[in-house]
């Protein structure tokens, strides 16, 4: 399913180089942090019964928070000080080996079931590119579960990086600065590839960038931005399957 939004009618196979985002596009990341948090929350009786939007809300207003307040901080260090102080928000006792656990959980988290098949298909036609709100260490661990079915990304940058996390347009800026410099790309070739409206496509807007909603189901961090795209699709397996379509006809 895909839905073209600007009036320039662009293809898939206009682009060269598909830059994505990697927790919540590609690796589950909602029901990571769900499942991660089910200790904290099942120890308190106004949280035990939350629902899963409940739970991801108050997860991303600490995280959000932390991220604005220390841009420089890794993510696994983000995520173990977003366990600590969501539990001191809820009056909820934790320790420093709990909030550690939770910050290393994210090297475990999983790929959607089609985003490895689509990375393999996806990289036959386009450079692979990450931009992703992780640092370095972790991406290490999750590289692996994506590249499994024989995708590869050609480039990885991380917030680390950056010394920032998206939203912020310093990040994305650099990404085209380092697809420039490895591929000879420019923007108007670069697709943003990403399920946040939030984080991914609101950015891209602001710097003319062409976009690719991957509006995956029952998912709710991200989804209220007014930003616009170029093209929609319900999974990654589905654009994968519209850009053979293109590129092989």
């Amino acid at each position: 399913m895909s839905n073209i939004q600007n009036p320039e009618d662009k293809k898939l196979s206009d682009f060269k180089v598909l830059n994505f985002d990697v927790y919540g596009t590609l690796i589950d990341w909602e029901s990571g942090v769900v499942d991660g948090l089910e200790s904290l929350l099942a120890r308190s009786s106004e949280t035990s019964n939350w629902t899963r939007k409940e739970k991801l809300d108050a997860f991303e207003e600490v995280e959000a928070g932390l991220q604005r307040e220390h841009p420089d901080m890794i993510y696994s260090d983000i995520l173990a000080n977003t366990h600590n102080r969501l539990a001191t928000k809820l009056g909820i006792e934790t320790t420093p080996e709990l909030d550690q656990a939770f910050g290393q959980s994210i090297r475990n988290w999983t790929p959607f079931p089609d985003t490895c098949a689509a990375l393999a298909k996806l990289s036959k036609y386009y450079k692979l590119a990450v931009l992703s709100n992780v640092d370095r260490e972790t991406f290490q661990y999750t590289i692996k579960r994506l590249e499994s079915e024989g995708g590869k990304f050609s480039q990885v940058v991380t917030a680390q990086d950056v010394g920032s996390y998206k939203p912020n347009e310093r990040n994305f800026l650099h990404a085209l600065r380092e697809i420039k410099k490895n591929f000879g790309v420019e923007k108007e070739e670069v697709l943003v590839t990403a399920q946040s409206l939030f984080h991914d496509h609101a950015p891209a807007n602001k710097l003319g960038l062409k976009s690719s909603w991957i509006a995956r189901e029952n998912v709710f961090i991200g989804r209220n931005s007014p930003a616009s795209y170029t093209f929609k699709f319900i999974t990654l397996g589905a654009m994968a399957d519209a850009a053979e379509a293109e590129f092989e006809k």
